[in-house]
């Protein structure tokens, strides 16, 4: 380092991933809980809508008019029934929408460094498939057996089996996903349990420590 200059911490950038019904949105609350930034891919997913109006123009042209409403907004439900019943129309989708929550993702990433946080976690659950976790200095994986998930899935978005199935089948499993991630918390206990991974988690990342 040149004298007279300062060192500039770089933030920690931790990826957050799991699969549908995993529990990973109970791990991310936790995570702002503690005041650590948090950007939720899902959400940004729904922002570039109106950030980048061509999206759904595209979207219609591509998949139908059927698929906008008389407001002009996305029927997310139906498309996504959709398309997760083949893969083909899947990565249509993706080929659309990904390359601008990426654009989004890493500017506001980058815009949290700026403003000096010390971590900001990125919540995705394509997080792998995207190759976003390669820009990430830590992942981690929120996992569940496959009965759990698909317990979990029923329940709390009232699908029938097969929605289910297609929505499971077309993420990459929760057991190949082992192999890219630094750490794993089982979720498929109590959240005494899972709160007690995520502190140990913690603690192996040093956060807030000096």
């Amino acid at each position: 380092m040149v004298r007279g200059e300062v060192e500039v911490r770089q933030m920690l950038k931790v990826g957050l991933t799991g699969g549908i019904g995993s529990g990973k949105s109970t791990v991310s609350n936790m995570f702002k809980d503690m005041q650590i930034p948090v950007i939720d891919s899902d959400l940004v997913a729904r922002e570039v809508l109106n950030i980048y109006p061509q999206i759904l123009q595209t979207i219609k042209e591509e998949f139908g008019e059927q698929f906008i409403d008389e407001k002009g907004e996305l029927r997310r439900k139906e498309l996504g029934s959709y398309v997760f019943e083949k893969e083909s129309r899947k990565e249509k989708l993706d080929a659309i929408m990904i390359p601008f929550i990426k654009k989004e993702v890493y500017e506001r990433l980058e815009q949290y460094n700026k403003d000096g946080a010390e971590i900001c976690i990125v919540d995705a659950p394509t997080l792998i498939e995207h190759n976003i976790n390669e820009k990430m200095d830590t992942n981690i994986l929120v996992w569940v057996d496959r009965e759990t998930q698909l317990e979990r899935v029923k329940k709390r978005d009232l699908l029938d089996d097969r929605e289910i199935a297609n929505r499971i089948n077309a993420q990459m499993s929760l057991d190949e996903k082992k192999k890219y991630v630094d750490f794993i918390i089982d979720n498929s206990k109590d959240i005494e349990n899972t709160k007690h991974q995520f502190d140990m988690i913690l603690k192996e990342l040093k956060v807030f420590e000096g």
